[in-house]
């Protein structure tokens, strides 16, 4: 799988392997040139990973004249290094003209720093936290062998057999599930599926499934980690409800501890000042989290000016997913826009003050009183 052109005369010249990238929408179409194609196209990072591989669910998927995709992935952590002439440009351009040559991320995990993180649970349904960690000198999905995958979650699970308390667990491994385990994991939400998305499979992240594919969850199902999914890890800190503050809680102990495990066995996660924590997708660099609720808007969801409240105070909408999506047509998944460039504390503040904004809106509403569209917020200080 890892086949490099290095030490090997180049088969043709750059500008015959430059891929037509006229119909697509995407942020690695809008940055490479033929230039920069003919000074990285026959660089690998240590790995063995090249350009080609970096931008190839981009050159497969053209994206969709609406919704702008990002386009490539990386192998490794040092892809971010050895392909920042197109790394760095499509990073500035999803995460909101955020620039990792000049600019550095700021992470703070201290959850006692939010406020009023609790929601009218007439509104609010359930709050969830979620991120992604890597694990430091082994490739991400789309290039790690199978033995890489395996150490991963090795490693992954040996360190979180030593988590205390309310976070304490039990990892299940797609290949060893009964049916009845892997029937209550779908019952519950919890169960990621083979990918079938081509922006995934097109990035060779569905390789060999489900080897050494896996769900830990604490005995509450209120901390969980997905095992090389997309990312190596993803951790997610959930409940019903509407307490936010709780859920923040957990997700910082939780990442904390997995951390210090982790560390006591001699690995550590990727990350560095100028992209935060380093993932598979230029979307998720920095902080990686996604802070959401599931509430219930019906007034305001059809109103005209929701979108652009939403615009304003940097939150994005999607649907709920899973069985009731048609039927609960007043109920949106609300989550933060930026991943980049604000820290874990300043992100969920960020939701928390939106979302208690949006239910505001729809309590004037259902009074009918008016509206305010708020003043954008400052996406760079």
């Amino acid at each position: 799988f890892k086949s490099g052109t290095a030490g090997r005369e180049p088969r043709s010249t750059p500008l015959a392997d430059y891929p037509d990238l006229r119909k697509h929408n995407n942020c690695m179409a809008s940055s490479l040139t033929p230039a920069i194609y003919g000074r990285l196209r026959d660089k690998e990072t240590p790995n063995g990973w090249t350009l080609d591989q970096c931008i190839q669910t981009g050159v497969d998927n053209p994206g969709h004249p609406f919704i702008k995709t990002v386009g490539m992935v990386a192998g490794d952590e040092e892809s971010y290094e050895m392909f920042a002439e197109l790394f760095d440009p499509v990073i500035k351009d999803r995460h909101n003209g955020y620039d990792p040559k000049i600019m550095k991320h700021p992470t703070d995990l201290d959850s006692s720093k939010i406020t009023s993180g609790m929601f009218d649970d007439k509104y609010v349904l359930s709050s969830r936290v979620r991120t992604g960690r890597s694990i430091r000198g082994l490739s991400l999905p789309p290039a790690c062998t199978r033995s890489e995958r395996r150490e991963v979650e090795r490693v992954v699970v040996q360190a979180l057999s030593g988590l205390k308390g309310d976070l304490s667990g039990k990892y299940y491994s797609l290949t060893d599930m009964t049916e009845r385990e892997q029937q209550q994991l779908i019952d519950d939400h919890f169960l990621f599926d083979k990918p079938v998305s081509p922006l995934l499979t097109c990035a060779g992240m569905a390789r060999d499934w489900p080897d050494a594919r896996g769900i830990w969850h604490n005995n509450e199902k209120t901390f969980l980690i997905w095992i090389n999914e997309e990312d190596h890890t993803r951790v997610i800190s959930m409940e019903k409800g509407g307490n936010m503050k709780r859920v923040f809680e957990r997700f910082c102990r939780g990442l904390k501890d997995v951390e210090r495990l982790i560390q006591e066995r001699g690995w550590e996660f990727m990350w560095n000042e100028r992209l935060g924590y380093i993932l598979t997708c230029p979307s998720n660099l920095g902080t990686g989290l996604r802070a959401g609720v599931h509430v219930r808007l019906p007034l305001l969801s059809k109103d005209p000016r929701f979108s652009k409240i939403l615009d304003n105070l940097r939150l994005q909408k999607r649907g709920t997913g899973g069985v009731d999506t048609a039927a609960v047509g007043d109920t949106f998944d609300i989550s933060n826009l930026d991943r980049l460039g604000k820290s874990e504390v300043e992100l969920v503040q960020c939701v928390i003050d939106g979302v208690n904004f949006l239910i505001e809106c729809e309590k004037r509403l259902e009074k009918g009183q008016d509206i305010k569209v708020p003043a954008p917020i400052q996406s760079r200080k």
